[in-house]
């Protein structure tokens, strides 16, 4: 559908995909807020089984690997957020497709075909998402308190 006023197309334009391109002026340090979805959205599909403690295993391969470093990890039943760093050479867009094919192929998670990813800038919006992240189970009515919930993996204890 078209929309018009005036004689100008107004709608706003569809981004295909995301970038995820790190620009080379951030540093290889940084921490970036990544959201992963299963395809079946409603359905505890992350939660299932033996698949937290597979998904939170093939995450430390990666780490063994150097690929990348998770701060925070928190599994939802059909989603999971991280807050992580990358190394210069694998980072987001690199990394993260990798780790979504293997847990496809070994788990039989389908994932949504893209992930969403926000580079932190400073240590408050670092706490500002780890609390967020936290939060999430809650929000959910999943837990009544954020520690509560079992599937979270957090490097800072």
């Amino acid at each position: 559908m078209k929309t018009e006023e005036n004689g100008m197309d107004i709608r706003l334009p569809q981004r295909k995909r995301l970038p995820h391109e790190v620009p080379p002026w951030v540093a290889e340090d940084a921490v970036f807020f990544i959201t992963l979805n299963a395809q079946e959205r409603g359905k505890s599909l992350l939660l299932e089984q033996d698949r937290p403690a597979r998904l939170w295993e093939s995450a430390q391969c990666y780490v063994r690997q150097n690929a990348w470093w998770p701060h925070l990890f928190l599994l939802m039943p059909d989603h999971l957020h991280l807050l992580a760093s990358f190394t210069r050479s694998s980072g987001p867009r690199v990394v993260l497709p990798k780790w979504k094919r293997w847990t496809a192929r070994a788990l039989g998670i389908r994932w949504q075909r893209d992930f969403f990813e926000h580079r932190i800038r400073n240590a408050q919006e670092y706490q500002e998402k780890a609390h967020y992240i936290r939060q999430n189970p809650v929000r959910k009515g999943l837990v009544n308190k954020p520690e509560d919930w079992p599937f979270v993996w957090d490097a800072q204890g």
